[in-house]
């Protein structure tokens, strides 16, 4: 792989979802389930605008360690931001919208990556 390491860039955009306040964070290993991705970050955020803020925090932190998104969506409305870096896709939710879309029970057959207990911590309410 080129670029900056998949863990490299998880860490990144888990550390800034989470220093914008999103919660019950879930990366997934999903090199074995699609062909588009290897990882899949999915938090939750408490409205719209925590939506737009965790999604521009993420941005800006995969760009400051030289991996600009290849696309941005959802935005404009805020319920789901989707963005995609390539090998890492992280999901940003408004908790109504997870459920509905149910990501963590679609990609089911994936892995889960753990994440260290630091950062556990700090998703914890």
């Amino acid at each position: 792989m080129k670029g900056v390491p998949r863990i490299v860039k998880l860490r990144a955009a888990l550390d800034a979802a989470l220093e914008k306040g999103a919660e019950d964070p879930l990366a997934l290993d999903v090199r074995d389930v699609v062909s588009f991705a290897d990882t899949f970050l999915i938090v939750t955020a408490r409205s719209d605008r925590q939506v737009r803020a965790v999604a521009d925090a993420v941005v800006a932190a995969l760009v400051a360690v030289g991996e600009p998104p290849l696309g941005v969506e959802g935005l404009e409305e805020g319920r789901w931001a989707l963005l995609d870096f390539a090998d890492l896709i992280v999901h940003v939710f408004l908790r109504d919208a997870r459920e509905t879309y149910a990501l963590d029970r679609l990609w089911s057959d994936a892995s889960v990556i753990g994440l260290p207990a630091e950062r556990a911590q700090k998703a914890a309410p």
